[in-house]
């Protein structure tokens, strides 16, 4: 099964976009792989979303509300790429995946650590015919670690950086961002490191892995009170819709 949301991508008239002629794999699923790859393919990359044939991305479940029998959550991130659904366990369609990744310039992938290499579409096996290839790996505390084995999601990457305790009323309880904040930064995080990797391919001409975990984006959304913290010992608190210091 194939699906193309490619022309929704838009273009400025018949400017050329800067990352024409760039091919990805889009491995990953639900935000924070998918928002990098469709920031990918609005700067012009051609992206192909691979899904699991038994339902797709996950997001395609979630389908409170959805437009057109699809899920908003689903359209939200992944915008100007052309899916396919397969087996990825399967000789079949572990083939095709290989087949394609030879072909690409980047892969995206953000399952747990260790997964994608046990199902055979890791940086080693997609690189070897492939040296150029760029190889972003999205998981929830990295692959090594004491925890690179963990899986993670937004709300536990919310709580345990600390970004709960400073949201809320100051009389109350820590709250979560009403939004999947660490997915989305995370998402960006990815577009500008494959971007800067891009840029040293052009001139070394080799590709590269990139290892980006969910708790480190997180950890760097508390830039200036971690800065405070560390440089003062000040703890933080929760001032709700207050400014510490800004009326």
């Amino acid at each position: 099964m194939t699906e193309d949301h490619s022309e929704n991508a838009g273009t400025a008239g018949s400017a050329r976009l800067p990352l024409e002629g760039i091919k990805v794999l889009d491995l990953s699923r639900v935000l924070a792989g998918p928002w990098a790859t469709m920031s990918l393919a609005d700067l012009g990359a051609e992206v192909w979303k691979i899904e699991n044939i038994d339902g797709g991305d996950d997001t395609r479940a979630w389908s409170v509300p959805s437009y057109k029998g699809v899920s908003t959550y689903y359209l939200c991130a992944n915008r100007g790429k052309q899916s396919i659904a397969l087996d990825m366990k399967s000789p079949q369609g572990l083939a095709i995946v290989r087949e394609l990744a030879a072909k690409a310039d980047i892969v995206v992938e953000n399952f747990r650590s260790g997964t994608a290499d046990r199902l055979g579409v890791g940086f080693k096996e997609l690189s070897a015919p492939n040296p150029r290839l760029i190889y972003c790996s999205i998981s929830g505390y990295g692959q090594t670690g004491p925890d690179a084995g963990r899986p993670g999601y937004d709300f536990v990457m919310q709580a345990e950086s600390g970004l709960m305790a400073i949201t809320g009323e100051s009389n109350g309880e820590p709250m979560r961002v009403g939004v999947a904040i660490t997915d989305i930064v995370c998402g960006m995080v990815a577009t500008q490191s494959i971007l800067a990797a891009l840029y040293e391919r052009a001139t070394t001409g080799k590709g590269q892995f990139l290892d980006l975990s969910l708790i480190d984006c997180a950890l760097s959304l508390l830039i200036n009170v971690g800065s405070g913290y560390l440089n003062t010992g000040r703890e933080v608190a929760r001032y709700g819709n207050a400014h510490p210091t800004v009326v």
